[in-house]
């Protein structure tokens, strides 16, 4: 052997100390997060994320000030819309089985910036909402003990009268975050084991309440004398949806922690259906038992509950009430500070956000720093702010978060499922999870016809009646009627929300524009219909799509106009403040980007294996100097 070259021996030595190696290399980067979470977990972790604050707090506030004892219209139109969301979600945590939740769903169907700013906002929705719901539950645990505590604030600490701020720094708020955030990085089997413990407790207590409340119910209180059953009409109603909406944003922590799943195609979409069917009966029960119970306009919005059964004369009940929400808002800030890391996680393992939050703890293997940083965010606005006017301003976030979902299945139900040709021997490895945009996906579709049609193209039954669009390019029709129906929905919902009190628009001129409008809808649906769909029968699918995912947009977009428009402006704000993150930071960290690099003049194939969304992006030769390959196939 010629001198100076290493013998094979002395090689394998040194595979084998860097086979050693990488595993702490990868301790202190990214490593996956630990499979633990059965179908039980995950539906104790959906009821806890949903059974919570709503239904101590919201209840009672949206009866007296919105829509009476109609709140449980308003609740069950807000579980319908939730459920057409909750469809879109079983099918992508199913289909793609990674921490992002709806994040991750807009990035593989619509391309980077519209992720990112889903992500943004779903991060803000985690923040307050968890913020919120320690407020609460400072203010629960406060009223048990005659506000001992608010007492002693003000007295030794002081008080202000500032907009957006409370009454006075609220420490116990702070503090129950920063404890929950403490074992929440413990790992996922900790946070599980708390969360069945406080869900099954918040149960016991809503049976209690539904039982005893139906045993004092007093049908006179829905009469006529006292307002009636709807004393607000329709418009009351719909308003007290837009608000009950938030009351069921828990589910997608589910599909938040779909990578922590130990089977996630079944338990995924079953614990999303079983937890939104037991927050749904909850919140309807208890909504009905507390207005038949008192006058709905006597109510306190603070405790309505509590404060229900101390007026019927069973103190001891209201205290048992008391606790069962302590121990519901448990739950809820247990499962908003899980997800919230992992949304974080997700975002920076793109290089989209600061790369410390893609650590993983190699022990615990959860996101700590995360966890940790976004508590102590958490933490601090719970302290400071009065964050019971930003409820609406959630629920938008909520709303365009599941808008962009559905449209998201629709985009998923028209790609390809089939890998194109082979790239050729001159390509290098694969690189996992890049993601195009929209209509990159949408023109991935072949140009030849076959016995088999790909998903995209004209239904060989309709060709005899709708040949002329057969004539375009494939995707480019299904792009088309995607962007009508987008535009139409809302312009339904600007008619049906605006058409009378803004628009002042003449009775006739109100039908005739609803009428066009739908027909519009209607026939985009019928031409997105009209097109093969991909089908996978190892995975659950939602049934009766485009219509589904349609409606749930059109009703999100209905509910989002319901919304003020300061909560419209705030939203502005803080979208301008996202895009300020992403073209200073994230679009040059991109991973997606830096793949990218090489040169304007390469090539590259999207590879959908058996149907999954979980790319396999490979770079070829620039096509002078690669086989010639099928024009269809080229991005």
């Amino acid at each position: 052997m010629a001198r100076g070259l290493p013998s094979m021996a002395s090689l394998a030595r040194l595979c084998q100390k860097l086979n050693r190696l990488k595993p702490l290399e990868d301790s202190t980067m990214e490593t996956s997060l630990r499979r633990c979470l059965s179908t039980l977990d995950l539906t104790l972790l959906g009821v806890g994320g949903m059974v919570g604050s709503g239904l101590y707090v919201l209840t009672g506030a949206v009866a007296k000030d919105v829509a009476g004892p109609a709140v449980l219209l308003s609740f069950g139109v807000a579980a319908v819309a939730s459920l057409l969301a909750a469809l879109c979600y079983a099918e992508f945590g199913a289909r793609v089985p990674r921490t992002g939740s709806a994040y991750l769903f807009t990035y593989v169907s619509m391309g980077e910036l519209w992720a990112f700013l889903i992500g943004w906002n779903v991060l803000l929705e985690y923040i307050i909402g968890g913020a919120a719901v320690a407020r609460a539950w400072s203010g629960y645990l406060d009223s048990m003990f005659s506000h001992s505590v608010r007492n002693f604030t003000e007295t030794h600490v002081g008080s202000w009268q500032v907009p957006l701020l409370g009454h006075y720094p609220d420490f116990l708020a702070a503090g129950i975050i920063l404890l929950a955030s403490a074992f929440v990085s413990c790992g996922a089997r900790v946070s599980s084991w708390l969360n069945h413990t406080f869900s099954a407790i918040s149960l016991l207590v809503i049976l209690f309440i539904v039982i005893l409340g139906f045993i004092l119910a007093q049908p006179h209180n829905w009469s006529a004398e006292e307002g009636g059953f709807a004393p607000f009409g329709f418009s009351g109603v719909m308003a007290g949806t837009a608000s009950c909406f938030y009351a069921f944003v828990g589910f997608d922590v589910i599909a938040a922690s779909s990578e922590e799943a130990q089977n996630p195609r079944q338990s995924v979409p079953l614990a999303i259906a079983i937890s939104l069917a037991i927050a749904a009966g909850a919140y309807i029960l208890v909504s009905t038992v507390l207005t038949l119970m008192v006058p709905w306009h006597s109510l306190d919005p603070d405790s309505a509950l509590a404060d229900a059964f101390y007026r019927r004369g069973y103190r001891w009940a209201g205290f048992i009430v008391a606790a069962g929400s302590i121990c519901a808002m448990n739950t809820v800030l247990l499962s908003l500070l899980f997800s919230l890391p992992r949304i974080v996680y997700a975002m920076a393992a793109d290089g989209l956000f600061f790369q410390v939050f893609a650590r993983v703890h190699p022990r615990t293997q959860v996101p700590v720093a995360g966890t940790l940083a976004f508590g102590l965010l958490t933490a601090f606005l719970a302290l400071l702010l009065d964050l019971e006017s930003l409820v609406q301003f959630l629920s938008l976030g909520t709303l365009l978060a599941y808008t962009f979902v559905a449209t998201s299945i629709i985009v998923l139900r028209f790609q390809k499922s089939s890998p194109p040709s082979s790239p050729g021997p001159a390509s290098p490895g694969p690189l996992t999870k890049q993601h195009s945009s929209f209509s990159d996906h949408l023109q991935l579709v072949g140009t030849t016809h076959t016995s088999l049609p790909e998903p995209g193209e004209l239904q060989p039954a309709l060709r005899p009646y709708l040949g002329f669009l057969d004539g375009y390019s494939p995707g480019a029709v299904v792009t088309w009627a995607l962007g009508v129906m987008l535009a139409s929905a809302i312009t339904i919902g600007c008619v049906l929300v605006f058409g009378n009190s803004t628009l002042h628009l003449p009775h006739w001129g109100y039908i005739l524009l609803l009428l066009l409008t739908s027909v519009v809808f209607l026939l985009s649906l019928l031409v997105l219909g009209a097109h093969q769909q991909q089908y996978r029968e190892d995975l659950f699918q939602i049934p009766m799509v485009p219509l589904i995912p349609a409606l749930s947009i059109l009703l999100n977009i209905c509910l989002m106009l319901k919304l003020s428009y300061l909560t419209w402006v705030r939203f502005s704000i803080w979208l301008l403040m996202g895009l300020a993150v992403y073209f200073g930071y994230g679009i040059r960290h991109s991973k997606e980007n830096q793949r990218e690099l090489p040169g304007p003049n390469s090539t590259h194939y999207v590879v959908f294996p058996r149907g999954s969304l979980e790319e396999t992006v490979q770079a070829v030769q620039p096509p002078s100097q690669a086989p010639a390959q099928d024009p269809g196939h080229m991005e």
